[in-house]
């Protein structure tokens, strides 16, 4: 045993003949590179191939929702986007509507339009984040700087629009905090413009390239019954030939007005999982064009005076307005009693939000269904069989973000 790196144990000894095997159990974690976030995996190998994984969480936790059931409706959305940090707007989108359904509002065109095209360019980002930094587990160094450029002009966007690069607060219950700016519109066309060529400069570097292909094609199976079983969703699961997808399945935000499809693949492997989400950053920019065409002028929020605040030109000239400016943001909006579950489909999968009104000010419940939870429970079938190595790619094939985990 002292001969053992540290973190190492041997778990026992099978003795035959003159043979014996020994399993090594090793930690992996919390704070390991290839991680993607501050999770823990402890391993059990037999030499180099994988005969266990248990992931440990809750090293990110934060008690969001908890927190949340203190906080009044519209100051939720300041929590929400903390959890899934790479596709913020797909958490606070989730948010508002499950709000919106116990508030039965009336949500302007122009601002779902704006909701969904502005959630699709996040989603891109996204996926640009998990495809450059899953590259860059395996060693794929150029790729990274490539998809962080564009990534980059994505945030450059949403850092227009709501005035930070992370953790955005533009949407609210009933709307949006406030209009787009001006040059809004030509700055979306010219990244539209642009990105179809980047995206396949990107595929054309590792695509086709025999030493990704032998890396990834065949690693990391997750058959169709095993996604089931577990409950995975998202682009995961859609490369193990599971076709859903709740933009299709169950429409929000106007959705079924959008052209587009739903990239699927059936080997269930790494290669597919990459794969997929390649071929969902082009159908997120078709979502973007139709959104951005037909993007009229109109208000942004519910006219509603139980959840908007009032204009600020109003302010000047009614007292009126000033108090229940006043009222609404010390106390808040009181929704009816009622619960409801909204999903949504955000990068990493099914996000559904649970709320539970009790007539008051605050959410007495909140529960948050986030796929990144399932996706590290995933890591454990993929990797069992395979090498070590292989599973640092499922890892990042699996796309987690641990604050989408722990929460």
């Amino acid at each position: 045993m002292s001969d053992l790196p540290h973190g190492a144990q041997v778990l026992h000894e099978e003795r035959s003949g003159d043979f014996s095997t020994k399993l090594m159990r090793i930690n992996v974690g919390p704070v390991h590179p290839a991680t993607h976030g501050v999770l823990r995996l402890v391993v059990d190998l037999d030499g180099e191939t994988v005969m266990g994984v248990a992931p440990r969480i809750g090293y990110l936790h934060t008690g969001f929702e908890k927190t949340m059931e203190n906080r009044t409706w519209q100051q939720v959305v300041t929590y929400t986007n903390r959890m899934d940090y790479a596709h913020a707007l797909g958490h606070d989108l989730a948010y508002v509507l499950a709000a919106e359904k116990l508030l039965d509002a009336r949500v302007p065109e122009r601002a779902q339009r704006i909701r969904v095209l502005l959630t699709e360019l996040n989603r891109i980002a996204s996926h640009l984040l998990g495809l450059g930094t899953g590259l860059l587990d395996m060693g794929a160094l150029t790729p990274f700087f490539y998809t962080m450029r564009e990534r980059d002009k994505i945030l450059d966007i949403l850092e227009m629009v709501s005035g930070v690069r992370m953790n955005y607060g533009y949407f609210r219950v009933g709307g949006l905090s406030r209009d787009l700016p001006e040059g809004f519109e030509e700055k979306v066309q010219a990244f539209i413009d642009e990105f179809p060529a980047r995206l396949e400069e990107y595929l054309a570097m590792f695509a086709d390239n025999p030493i990704w292909v032998n890396r990834v094609r065949g690693a990391g199976v997750v058959t169709r019954d095993t996604a089931l079983e577990v409950g995975l969703t998202g682009p995961s699961a859609r490369a193990s030939g599971v076709n859903y997808d709740v933009r299709k399945a169950a429409p929000y935000s106007g959705y079924e007005d959008y052209d587009f499809e739903v990239p699927m693949a059936e080997e269930g492997d790494a290669e597919q999982r990459f794969a997929v989400r390649a071929r969902e950053m082009e159908q997120s920019l078709r979502i973007v064009q139709q959104a951005l065409v037909r993007l009229e002028p109109g208000p942004i929020k519910d006219p509603d005076r139980r959840i908007s605040l009032p204009e600020r030109h109003e302010l000047e000239t009614s007292m009126e307005a000033v108090i229940f400016h006043f009222k609404l943001v010390t106390e808040g909006f009181h929704p009816p009693m009622g619960e409801v579950y909204v999903p949504t489909e955000s990068a990493r999968g099914e996000l559904g939000y649970y709320l539970v009104s009790d007539g008051g000010s605050m959410p007495y419940r909140v529960k948050v269904r986030t796929p990144s939870l399932v996706n590290v429970q995933a890591i454990e079938p993929a990797s069992i069989g395979g090498t070590f190595a292989d599973m640092v790619v499922n890892i990042a094939t699996m796309d987690p973000v641990m604050g989408d985990v722990d929460k």
